[in-house]
């Protein structure tokens, strides 16, 4: 089953989701498709800045393929110094794609 999963990261900027981009890309500074993740089963991918921060939603095919890439992203949020980044998480209902 699908999941939602947001991360909503106070006080992140710009600059600190790009150094995470290249980091999930292994150098690359843009994602433009699912495959430029280093684990199979995303569906999408949005971020987007907030008044405090900033705030990114995907869609992963299952919590099993999201949890392959929590072991990726948590080590690279932590080395740029975001802490206890906790995503929510939400069973998907209804998904609708291009």
């Amino acid at each position: 089953m699908a999941i939602l999963v947001i991360f909503e990261f106070p006080g992140m900027t710009q600059a600190d989701y790009q150094q995470s981009v290249v980091k999930v890309t292994g150098g690359r500074d843009t994602v433009k498709s699912s495959a430029d993740w280093p684990v199979p089963g995303l569906i999408s991918h949005t971020a987007a800045p907030t008044a405090d921060g900033w705030i990114v939603a995907d869609v992963w095919e299952s919590e099993e393929a999201f949890q392959k890439f929590g072991e990726i992203i948590v080590p690279i949020l932590t080395e740029i110094g975001i802490k206890d980044a906790q995503p929510k998480t939400y069973p998907v209902f209804n998904l609708v794609t291009p």
